[in-house]
């Protein structure tokens, strides 16, 4: 498949269609008929292309969406911080508890994300739980009630700050 170095044809083709499929699995958009396996095809135009199943988790109150925030996300419990740039996001209102996930990047340092969602947390009711990191990175949890929990990790450089805020709630809190 290669030789000194550089791929072939047909080793472009297996790299694009691994890459194709990595995208595929990122989109919102399920496929027609899901089923537990993918495939990859060169066609005679030498243009490779790609099919991916739909996950055998998702479920038809489950949403995801790359670089914006998914549509019926509970920004009331889980806000945007403010100059934050989404790179994902995620909301299950069918599972119990409800969960969302956030990713997002702000220029800053990382005591400013934990300062922001402590305080977003801590008005509605959440505790935050002993701790502050998990080895180099920073990590906080929040708890409410018996069941309802909240975790933000977060990993600077450069002066940017990217950050994974999740939550485990039920369904009325969110809303």
């Amino acid at each position: 498949m290669t030789v000194i170095g550089k791929l072939t044809p047909a080793g472009l083709a297996v790299l694009a269609a691994g890459a194709a499929l990595t995208l595929a699995a990122c989109s919102p958009t399920p496929s027609p008929a899901p089923s537990a396996t993918s495939s990859a095809t060169v066609p005679a135009t030498g243009q490779p292309t790609a099919t991916a199943s739909a996950s055998p988790s998702s479920s038809p109150g489950t949403s995801a969406t790359v670089g914006a925030v998914v549509e019926g996300f509970p920004q009331q419990l889980l806000p945007l911080m403010p100059n934050a740039t989404v790179v994902s996001s995620s909301f299950d209102k069918a599972s119990t508890p409800a969960t969302a996930a956030l990713v997002a990047t702000v220029q800053g340092p990382t005591s400013a994300v934990v300062e922001f969602y402590t305080k977003a947390l801590e008005t509605q009711g959440f505790k935050a739980v002993p701790g502050d990191s998990v080895g180099a990175v920073a990590s906080k949890d929040f708890v409410r009630g018996d069941s309802e929990t909240v975790n933000l990790s977060v990993v600077e450089a450069s002066g940017t700050a990217t950050f994974t805020i999740g939550a485990n709630v039920a369904a009325e809190s969110a809303k």
